[in-house]
């Protein structure tokens, strides 16, 4: 079929980006805000805008708390279906188990708990007899913050960038897990495709042929940012292989790892099932401090990141609580486990092995936990990096055919370039219409998370219906408008973003910037008007091309 090896890996290099790309410009471009998305929750939630805090004292605030938390009637509902007979009213249902979640960057705290039910399973496998909870509260005076007020960074942003926000039947873990497989084979091709990447690091002429130009574009960010993508298809992938692509301990290996379960709580001390007998519980606060002296003491000062208690209100019933670690790199817990109804330590983590500490730190060097900005722009750097190069190919691709596809009177130039348009322009325009909407929204209306993810959504097949409308060119081999269309509405929709966000909350950014500065509303803001700076600049010089293009296929004619 191909004469040369190297043939061989440009015709996958293209046909397997091409086909797969389009998902992985989603989840290059999500990942890029996920980096900052704690500060983009900040500027969607301004009942957030405060000061990070540390965990609250559990014994003052917390246990009032969790005193009036409640299963949540979502899971109440799914949960329903899972079970024989009526569940009972749910402030009846007593909790199980509970936990409470922060980091240097979060002012709230987000706490959750489980709640037992006394119905049968209808499914004997299924061994979940319980019902959630979960709240979002402020950790300064533990008041509840508003329920259905959408974390659009944390809560929207970030998971579209690992599951496209498509949690049925897991289907887009799938998708975005072949297409990070997809992308180490398009890494590998790209490299053996390309024999003087030395010289092509340093290769970029911009005043080239539109063709000649974005070649050279997307080879120079292949080359440039080449260890940093894959670095982060790879250990993607690695995250997710034992919990959703090969969950092999809830499958094939099921009763080994319940065996396992029960030997390890032997083993560790921390008991496995409830004993069935009542107990109070000690002072937390007390097992914080202790556990805050030990890890200093190992030269690892800090704060709780996350406190669980399991079997609560039993015998059983122990604290664990894991220090934040946002000082290292490596996402470590040094978790040290307490007896809940006296306080005494039952086990504290002992150090990981060599391969635990290469896990740990592989696993935080992707999921970005610590507290070195200069690695997080980095991080964003590297992740535009990539949604340049795999936007170039696309332009490289619909181009280098566009003329061909013409003569022939073929569509496939047209749809690539329309689903381009849709996942690279449209792509922003959905994210920044999506802020637009949430500042226009006021913070009382029922379901508002709701109407902002149905604004997205909507947002995002409108550019697609624009952008197949648009398209006629293509099939005369000229460029498709909509990239320039689309450009000037994401500069139009980003100054409004800035524009709504002052006159909605008074935040300014001269005041978040230099009168009272508050850097995660200020940081957004700012990339919100970066983002219009290189919209009009890229309209204009799309137009110029466009213009040239005409005066080209003109001359062409009269000359024929």
């Amino acid at each position: 079929m191909f004469s040369h090896f190297r043939q061989a890996m440009a015709w996958l290099h293209t046909w397997m980006a091409l086909v797969l790309g389009f998902v992985l410009m989603v989840v290059f471009f999500f990942g890029t805000l996920s980096v900052f998305d704690r500060e983009i929750d900040r500027w969607a939630i301004p009942d957030t805008r405060f000061d990070p805090q540390p965990m609250p004292s559990f014994d003052a605030v917390l246990q009032p708390v969790y005193a009036q938390l409640k299963p949540h009637p979502v899971d109440m509902a799914a949960t329903q279906a899972r079970v024989v007979g009526p569940l009972p009213a749910p402030e009846t249902l007593p909790m199980a188990s509970l936990w409470a979640y922060t980091t240097h960057r979060d002012p709230v705290l987000q706490i959750g708990a489980e709640f037992d039910v006394p119905n049968r399973l209808k499914d004997a496998a299924d061994e979940h007899a319980h019902v959630h909870g979960w709240a979002t509260i402020d950790p300064r005076s533990g008041r509840f913050l508003q329920a259905d007020a959408l974390k659009i960074g944390s809560e929207w942003f970030y998971p579209m960038h690992y599951q496209l926000n498509w949690p049925w039947l897991n289907l887009g873990y799938w998708l975005v897990g072949v297409a990070g497989f997809t992308m180490l084979v398009a890494l590998v091709s790209g490299v053996i495709m390309h024999r003087k990447m030395f010289r092509e690091f340093f290769t970029f002429r911009p005043r080239r042929r539109t063709q000649r130009s974005v070649l050279d574009l997307h080879n120079l960010t292949g080359v440039v940012a080449l260890p940093f993508h894959f670095f982060f298809a790879l250990t993607g992938l690695v995250i997710f292989a034992g919990t959703v692509y090969f969950p092999t301990s809830q499958t094939l290996l099921k009763p080994l790892h319940k065996q396992h379960e029960v030997l390890e709580a032997q083993h560790t001390g921390l008991p496995h099932e409830p004993a069935g007998i009542a107990a109070p519980l000690a002072s937390v606060d007390a097992m914080v401090a202790e556990a805050r002296r030990r890890w200093a003491a190992r030269d690892m000062p800090g704060h709780v990141g996350l406190l669980t208690i399991e079997h609560l209100g039993d015998a059983n019933s122990y604290v664990s609580l894991y220090r934040a670690g946002s000082d290292q790199v490596a996402l470590v817990g040094q978790a040290i486990h307490f007896k809940a109804s006296t306080g005494e330590v039952l086990r504290e983590e002992p150090p990981p092995s060599a391969v635990g500490h290469i896990n740990e730190f592989l696993t935080g060097l992707h999921l970005q936990h610590f507290e070195h900005w200069l690695l997080r722009w980095l991080y964003v750097l590297g992740g535009l990096i990539g949604c340049v190069c795999i936007a170039t190919g696309f332009i490289f691709f619909v181009g280098k055919r566009r003329r061909m596809h013409a003569d022939t009177g073929s569509q496939g130039a047209r749809v690539v370039d329309a689903l381009a348009v849709t996942t690279v322009t449209g792509m922003v325009m959905a994210a920044v219409g999506m802020l637009v909407v949430n500042r226009l929204l006021p913070p009382e209306v029922d379901g508002k998370g709701a109407w902002e993810k149905l604004a997205f959504w909507g947002l995002w097949l409108l550019t697609l219906g624009h952008a197949w409308l648009r398209s006629r060119p293509v099939l005369k081999a000229r460029m498709n408008p909509a990239w320039r269309e689309q450009c000037r509405a994401i500069a139009w929709l980003a100054l409004m973003a800035v524009g709504l966000n002052w006159l909605t909350t008074g935040d300014h950014l001269i005041k978040t910037m230099v009168t009272d500065p508050y850097w995660a509303v200020a940081g957004v803001d700012l990339a919100l008007l970066a983002t219009a700076a290189v919209s009009i600049w890229a309209a204009r010089k799309l137009e110029g091309r466009q213009q040239l293009c005409v005066s080209s296929t003109v001359a062409e004619g009269a000359h024929g």
